[in-house]
């Protein structure tokens, strides 16, 4: 395995993260444990229960409060935390993604209920945490109808619906069970409620594994939702379009460290096999810089919460973050030479490389973001 160290932030993007409290050993054990299942994480089921490792390993409770049962920390550490795994396995890191921004949806609900039901086992990893928000991001920027319906149910008390929809693409659908946010479109015209769908609940069914190219170890389904009843002590949030902006910053942001991390683990294979190929140790020097660089603004932003208010920031540095990864990988191709196109003589660089097709097309994909970008650009320049 290349010398991740090589690569690492300057000491002055680290310096809050050593005074917060984290859980004994959570940065040296993270990710050695991973390295020899990183090619077997791409191409099969996980064969180790990943939520109960990272639990061990204090990875689900980074940037938690510590009166709701986590390490403290900000959502910096959270996304760095994810930047570590994503340097040995994206799978890994897609899995910690999808379950800490679930936890930050539950902790950011305002439903008390929901969150005092639920966090204790999501932080433990005893139950699985996924995100089904594509459907719902695409349709706050107006790019797509909602998919699932909510028709109010006929009862006499309280807030009750009845759910139909599909959720085509979902990470972290453990078999032992999960729960899905997801918004669903009600009948009637007013705010979209937000849902926590549980697995047992009557009516949620889980597909088969979708079969990916790559990141077969991350429990990667389709949700099926039929005349499914949930109450009020299921919802999230009772409206999308005031709940999304609080959340996607973590969303994005903790998306961001998978990219952060596959970039480091390319740049610094890419760095060892250089060789007699000299010309590629100019570019890969400006790439280290431009990738630290974005990674400080990323993190900053993150600690500071500036990303709430100015949404285009976090946007273009997802699409750099992106696009520092292909580059990456374009220079570590180089750095192999042909050795890369024989099977088993150019080790990690071909699942790198797949997990890398991966990061333009995970949601918001940069097309998407792109379009974002476009129409908040012409927002400001139409205003007076």
């Amino acid at each position: 395995m290349p010398s991740i160290a090589t690569i690492s932030l300057p000491e002055s993007n680290r310096a809050s993260a050593r005074n917060l409290p984290r859980s004994p050993g959570a940065d040296t054990r993270s990710t050695v444990w991973l390295d020899s299942l990183a090619e077997p994480l791409d191409h099969a089921p996980a064969s180790v229960d990943l939520l109960q490792k990272f639990a061990s390993d204090g990875l689900t409770r980074i940037g938690v409060a510590e009166e709701l049962g986590g390490d403290g920390g900000s959502w910096a550490d959270a996304a760095e935390s994810i930047a570590e795994l994503a340097q040995r396995s994206l799978t890994a890191s897609f899995v910690l993604w999808s379950h800490r921004t679930y936890i930050e949806c539950v902790v950011r609900s305002n439903n008390p209920a929901l969150r005092d039901r639920e966090l204790p086992k999501l932080l433990a990893g005893e139950w699985a945490g996924a995100i089904g928000m594509s459907n719902a991001m695409k349709f706050v920027c107006g790019l797509e109808p909602l998919e699932v319906i909510a028709r109010q149910a006929d009862r006499a008390q309280g807030q009750q619906w009845l759910i139909d929809g599909t959720l085509p693409w979902v990470t972290n659908l453990r078999a032992g069970g999960f729960s899905v946010a997801a918004a669903a479109q009600p009948a009637t015209p007013g705010p979209v409620p937000v849902f926590s769908f549980r697995s047992d609940l009557q009516g949620v069914r889980r597909s088969q594994d979708l079969v990916l190219m790559g990141l077969r170890g991350s429990d990667v389904a389709a949700v099926e939702l039929e005349g499914v009843f949930v109450g009020s002590e299921h919802r999230l949030h009772d409206n999308l379009t005031v709940w999304l902006p609080q959340v996607r910053p973590q969303f994005l942001g903790f998306q961001c460290g998978m990219s952060i991390g596959l970039a480091r683990a390319s740049i610094a294979a890419a760095q060892e096999r250089v060789g007699r190929r000299e010309v590629l140790r100019a570019p890969l020097a400006t790439l280290h810089l431009a990738l630290e660089k974005d990674t400080g603004e990323l993190l900053g932003g993150l600690q500071s919460g500036v990303f709430s208010s100015d949404p285009a920031a976090l946007f273009r540095l997802r699409i750099a973050l992106a696009r520092h990864v292909q580059q990456a990988l374009y220079l570590e191709l180089q750095a192999w030479g042909g050795q890369a196109y024989l099977d088993d003589q150019a080790p990690g660089f071909a699942r790198r490389w797949r997990e890398s097709a991966f990061i333009p097309v995970i949601t918001p994909s940069l097309a998407q973001l792109e379009i974002q970008l476009s129409l908040l650009n012409r927002q400001a320049s139409d205003t007076p």
